[in-house]
């Protein structure tokens, strides 16, 4: 499923596929992957793509199935208190 509204959030901050995924590491096929539905990131990519963004991670992600692979250090830094 095509996730507008990550390619939406990108747009309206300036960003191009290329200058998001530079910014975290990856290709520009990586980011173009997750916002057409071919593959999702990771939690912890997908709490990085919500930072730079400045948005909701649920906005961003809603109904994708992110994959959960972080570690118990990851997990700690977003615990909520």
């Amino acid at each position: 499923m095509r996730n507008e509204s990550l390619t939406q959030a990108r747009k309206r901050k300036g960003f191009t596929q290329e200058g998001l995924a530079e910014l975290m590491g990856y290709s520009k096929a990586s980011v173009s992957n997750w916002e057409n539905g071919y593959s999702n990131p990771s939690l912890s990519d997908a709490f990085k793509v919500s930072e730079i963004l400045k948005e909701d991670i649920n906005t961003l992600f809603s109904g994708l199935k992110v994959q959960f692979q972080c570690t118990e250090e990851e997990i700690s830094d977003k615990e909520v208190g």
